[in-house]
C-alpha cells in the first residue's frame, strides 16, 4: 500500500454538492497523475486515491449515464 501526503492538499466539493451539505464528495487538486477523494461530512476520514485515468474514465461513465 502506498501512501501519500496530503497534508497541503486543497480540496473541492462535488459541483453536485449543494450549499447544505448532503451527500457530498471532495476531491484534491494537484496531485500528478492521482485523485484523492474523501468524503465530505468526514474530512478527517479515509482517502480513496484514485488513478487520474481511472477517475476520468470514472466521471465519464457517470456523465453518460446521466444523459
Amino acid at each position: 500500500m502506498h501512501t501519500h501526503d496530503l497534508s497541503n492538499a486543497r480540496w473541492r466539493k462535488s459541483t453536485y454538492s449543494n450549499g447544505e451539505g448532503g451527500n457530498c464528495i471532495e476531491v484534491a487538486d494537484e496531485v500528478p497523475g492521482l485523485v484523492p477523494v474523501r468524503d465530505s461530512k468526514v474530512p478527517a476520514g479515509d482517502v480513496l486515491v484514485v488513478g487520474a485515468d481511472a477517475w476520468g474514465e470514472f466521471v465519464g461513465a457517470v456523465t453518460a449515464a446521466r444523459l
